[in-house]
């Protein structure tokens, strides 16, 4: 069923399925520790939601359930566990193309985040399940909107809306076209940009492609982790080059994009400071990113 492939291809740690074979076989003995390191946590969720995503990279479904309702039991108000909880029922699912325990998962995670964007999927998925297909593709498209350019589930959620619409005679190229031309910078990306032109630092440097496929495969809560550093080594770096305007633009980009515009504002301020012949176009920059 469409839902069962899209559900696949949206997971956010998706790993191929050819690779998934190979994958188990030498986690067998990580698991082994995971599982011990889990069975010790008494307050601590990490060990479990690990332990957990370690049987569904293995693609041992039931058993990653198990584990994130063990995760749940110690964190109840974490999203992100409720739907990969909700997401891993899918998939163990034999015959239910999303079973009630599933669907109860997705509408708590959004109780507790409303931009969960994997819980939002599958209740728009529930819409499409339901014929409601104008909207399930709706709520398909606002969530493409609201997602970073290059987020890792982003082709997949294409794919799903161009195929709900053709199966159902909708229109969607141009409302894709829509969606995407008004969605946020995304954080990680190669380059170090264009504004300083031929002032831009040549060891300014975003990760190379290889890392940002590497990023795509981690979880949430690493990818921010990940993100995080990243910033902040940019923020040390623009100590000792501050007259770097490229390095200013990304810095407050990934501040935006992390949800922390008070940095951001911050730091267009610093940057302005620190280069002052360029205040005007720094702040057009960061205008155009929603910082005023």
């Amino acid at each position: 069923m469409l839902l069962a492939a899209g559900s696949i291809g949206f997971n956010i740690y998706e790993r191929s399925e050819a690779a998934a074979p190979e994958a188990a076989a030498e986690g067998a003995g990580s698991i082994e520790a995971l599982r011990a390191a889990a069975e010790a946590s008494v307050s601590d969720a990490g060990p479990w939601s690990d332990l957990a995503f370690a049987y569904f990279q293995a693609r041992q479904f039931d058993n990653a359930a198990e584990a994130y309702r063990r995760a749940l039991a110690i964190a109840p108000d974490e999203a992100v566990l409720w739907s990969a909880l909700g997401e891993t029922l899918v998939l163990a699912s034999k015959r239910e193309p999303l079973p009630a325990e599933a669907l109860a998962a997705f509408e708590k995670a959004v109780s507790l985040d409303a931009d969960d964007p994997r819980a939002r999927y599958f209740l728009a998925a529930k819409k499409d399940l339901d014929k409601d297909h104008e909207g399930a593709i709706t709520a398909w498209l606002a969530l493409l909107a609201e997602s970073p350019q290059g987020a890792p589930w982003e082709a997949d959620l294409v794919r799903t809306i161009e195929q709900v619409g053709k199966m159902n005679n909708i229109e969607v190229a141009s409302r894709i076209a829509r969606a995407q031309s008004s969605r946020k910078p995304a954080l990680i990306a190669p380059g170090s940009g264009s504004v300083a032109g031929d002032g831009a630092s040549s060891s300014l440097r975003g990760p190379s492609a290889a890392e940002v496929a590497a990023a795509a495969r981690l979880k949430p809560s690493d990818q921010r982790q990940m993100a995080e550093g990243m910033v902040a080594q940019l923020e040390a770096r623009l100590q000792t080059e501050p007259r770097n305007l490229d390095g200013w633009v990304m810095l407050i980009r990934s501040r935006m994009t992390l949800g922390e515009p008070a940095k951001a504002k911050a730091a267009l301020e610093a940057a302005v400071q620190a280069n002052p012949g360029a205040a005007a176009q720094l702040r057009e920059q960061a205008s155009a990113l929603g910082v005023t």
